[in-house]
């Protein structure tokens, strides 16, 4: 039982040493293309300065190992460019320059190993010469940046393991060592390193959560829209299965002899306009229930019991915007008519948001209203002039166009905002007052920048 145990224990034991190594044999044995992105701040200047680097390592390298370790030409030139050719390779593949740098470090060693101690005089460095030091400690920088902390730390232990076998194990005549100074400073580069990508990970996923954030809260206010427009429109469409209702019941009276046929009928139109308006004041429960701030009035008559606003109460909108502050002026072209109640009330909402983002987003700027009434529909133009200075910053910016668009998407319309040449802002719908769907007639040419949809109308509304 107890030899059991033991065989069982050994072979755990083998096992995670052996997932150990395929996992080492995963991270260090990959040449995957990662370049050096640019920095935010300083773009290429630290590509710039790396190449700076190689060359002066690479010119350091090989005067050391020539002069100092008697090496040849050819062969102290190998291995001298050796770690420069490393940190250039760590811009692109960090893996890669990593082994060789320490690659070029084991080679450099061994060739070097029989040659200290000839000249007593000057002790050389080993097993990392200076240059050699320098270009490990860059390279696990550049490594530790863009690789995971597990493979940084593997990284930097096969280096401690390699250094310690070299300096510790095998030894060598006298020399300077300098495997505690590299060791400690590879430690030190690989934590930084671990550090500034850990911030910047930190960082991108904040930016991330920002984005998701404010794409939430787009979607929140659309779906606010979504809901303030339908109890809107609740009101027109009871109105209109309320005036079914009343002409279904008095139809019957109009009639002399009225068939039991056309009774019937008419009780059944009765009936279902009455059943529709029972759901309409339902679902109208369930909308105002989820937001019952939403309906509290802002101004007299315009409670959530108050009859929706039409264009005819244009001119008061216009009056309660001076009020506030801003200098506004309204025109209408063409022959005034009523319009279905949905046409009229997106066009009143869209002149009503377009004013209010003038007076929160255009300090000190004019606002010019204009109403043109086309055959098949409506156009709606709200214009400012440049603002005197900067727009105090407002929390959900561009929500107010979300509505907007809707409005007029929900009639088959639509609706384009966009700067102006002159500095200002510029909002333009197209109501058709068709079904959805019908192609509207054109009314006169209108200039998106202009800020006018047709000629000068002497019965302008000046401020």
């Amino acid at each position: 039982m107890t030899e059991t145990r033991t065989r069982r224990a050994e072979w755990i034991g083998t096992d995670r040493v052996l997932r150990w190594l395929r996992t080492l044999r995963d991270d260090l044995c990959s040449v995957r293309l990662d370049p050096l992105p640019p920095s935010v701040w300083l773009r290429w200047l630290p590509h710039g300065v790396l190449w700076v680097a190689a060359i002066g390592i690479t010119i350091g390298g090989v005067a050391q190992l020539q002069h100092n370790g008697h090496l040849g030409a050819g062969l102290a030139s190998l291995l001298g460019f050796a770690p420069g050719g490393a940190v250039l390779l760590a811009m692109w593949r960090p893996v890669p320059a990593w082994w060789l740098s320490t690659g070029a470090m084991l080679v450099g060693a061994i060739t070097l190993h029989g040659r200290l101690g000839t000249t007593p005089v000057v002790l050389f460095t080993w097993p990392w010469t200076v240059a050699g030091i320098i270009a490990q400690l860059l390279v696990l920088l550049l490594l530790t940046l863009r690789v995971r902390a597990r493979v940084a730390f593997e990284a930097l232990a096969v280096t401690v393991v390699v250094t310690w076998l070299l300096d510790g194990v095998w030894g060598a005549p006298p020399h300077q060592s300098t495997s505690v100074v590299t060791v400690v400073l590879a430690a030190i580069v690989v934590a930084l390193g671990t550090a500034l990508r850990g911030r910047r990970e930190a960082r991108a996923e904040l930016g991330r959560q920002a984005s998701l954030t404010e794409e939430e809260r787009a979607r929140r206010t659309l779906l606010e829209e979504r809901s303030r427009i339908a109890r809107e429109l609740h009101d027109v469409v009871a109105h209109h299965m309320s005036v079914i209702s009343i002409q279904a019941q008095v139809a019957p009276h109009l009639v002399e002899n009225p068939s039991d046929e056309l009774r019937e009928n008419l009780d059944g139109i009765r009936q279902n306009a009455l059943e529709a308006l029972t759901e309409l004041r339902r679902v109208l429960g369930v909308l105002r229930s989820e937001s019952p701030d939403e309906d509290a009035p802002d101004v007299p008559g315009t409670g959530p019991h108050s009859p929706q606003p039409t264009l005819d109460r244009l001119d008061t909108l216009v009056e309660n915007t001076r009020a506030a502050g801003l200098t506004v002026t309204a025109r209408i072209n063409g022959e005034r008519r009523p319009m279905q109640s949905g046409v009229e009330l997106s066009a009143y909402r869209i002149v009503q948001e377009a004013l209010s983002n003038v007076l929160r987003h255009a300090p000190g700027a004019t606002a010019h209203v204009e109403i043109e009434y086309i055959p098949y529909g409506l156009l709606v133009s709200v214009a400012n002039s440049r603002p005197d200075g900067p727009a105090p910053p407002s929390p959900g910016a561009g929500h107010g166009l979300l509505g907007m668009r809707e409005r007029a998407a929900m009639l088959g319309g639509s609706l384009t905002a966009g700067r102006r040449p002159d500095g200002g802002y510029r909002v333009f719908a197209e109501l058709p007052a068709a079904a959805p769907g019908a192609r509207p007639v054109p009314g006169p040419t209108a200039d998106p920048t202009s800020g006018t949809i047709g000629a000068p109308d002497p019965k302008d509304d000046h401020a």
